[in-house]
């Protein structure tokens, strides 16, 4: 049944049409030719050319996948708030799905689109908690009324209605009406950071082969004596 409605969805005429051009060939993504031979400071390199951009509406967007320890996956946009060469920093409620999925299996990917630049930088690492003081000091400079919906929201459980939601809320701000009064930042409320093990740096071109470069660790002695800053740089297929 499955098969029957795919095959059905796949021979939609207007899918079959939707095409869009990417890069020239001359524009191709060369190993010798790179900005940054480092796969954060590439990153780096590349976000600063969406924001700047003027055509991305939100650079820092970033879909999230993680997966249950038995394998059931999920994936959902969040913003990235912060990176380094330690990782790639996101707040969410460590009672979400989200927050139960990777503190119980703590490995995920990430993943940023850039339509108008035609390119995408795929993320695979590592998932832990920052510090407590960390989260609670970007909480506390977040807008009021986004710290008062951390306060309220039990993510991903069940609500009765919007109404009530809307209540709780108006119930909150009623509370914390004097801005003087500090909203303190739930416990179970913080910040997860994504140690990258490996990059995919995705460049689109219009004749389909598309520039695909990885940086991973290297694997063996041959690799890490030919990789760079603890990197191997390799192309894959398109």
């Amino acid at each position: 049944m499955i098969h029957k409605v795919l095959r059905g969805i796949m021979t939609s005429t207007s899918l079959r049409e939707m095409r869009k051009p990417y890069k020239a060939i001359w524009d191709v993504l060369r190993e010798d030719k790179l900005p940054k031979r480092e796969p954060v400071a590439l990153f780096d390199h590349w976000f600063t050319e969406a924001k700047d951009s003027g055509h991305t509406f939100e650079t820092n967007a970033v879909a999230v996948a993680s997966a249950t320890p038995e394998g059931i996956p999920s994936v959902r946009m969040v913003l990235l708030k912060g990176f380094n060469e330690d990782g790639f920093v996101f707040f969410t409620n460590y009672d979400s799905r989200k927050g139960r999925e990777l503190l119980a299996n703590p490995k995920a990917a990430m993943l940023f689109y850039w339509d108008q630049q035609h390119r995408q930088v795929r993320i695979e690492g590592k998932v832990g908690k920052i510090s407590r003081e960390e989260s609670e000091k970007y909480f506390h400079t977040r807008p009021r009324g986004s710290r008062i919906s951390a306060l309220l929201s039990k993510q991903s459980t069940v609500v009765e209605s919007r109404k009530v939601l809307d209540d709780e809320h108006a119930a909150l701000t009623e509370k914390y009406a004097d801005e003087s009064k500090e909203i303190p930042c739930p416990e179970n409320w913080g910040g997860l950071i994504l140690v990258p093990e490996k990059f995919e740096f995705w460049q689109g071109q219009t004749s389909r082969l598309h520039d695909r470069l990885i940086f991973r660790r290297p694997s063996s002695k041959v690799e890490e004596d030919s990789s760079e800053f603890g990197w191997f740089l390799e192309r894959l297929a398109p």
